[in-house]
C-alpha cells in the first residue's frame, strides 16, 4: 500500500474534465485534499474513495 503526504503528484485513473490526469495532494488524513495541476480546481474525498481513484504516484 502507497503512504501518501501532503506535496505528492499522482496521477489518477479517470481525467479531470479540463484534460488533465495529475493532482497534488494538500491534505492527508481522514480526507484527502487534491489540487488539478491543470486548473487549480479543488476537490475533498474520503480516504477510500481518494486511494481507488489514484492510479499512481509521479513524485514527492
Amino acid at each position: 500500500m502507497n503512504e501518501y503526504k501532503v506535496g505528492d503528484i499522482v496521477e489518477t485513473k479517470k481525467q479531470h474534465p479540463c484534460g488533465s490526469k495529475t493532482w497534488e495532494i494538500t491534505r492527508v488524513g481522514v480526507d484527502f485534499k487534491l489540487k488539478c495541476s491543470g486548473c487549480g480546481h479543488t476537490v475533498m474525498l474520503e480516504r477510500e474513495k481518494a486511494l481507488k481513484a489514484i492510479k499512481r504516484k509521479i513524485e514527492e
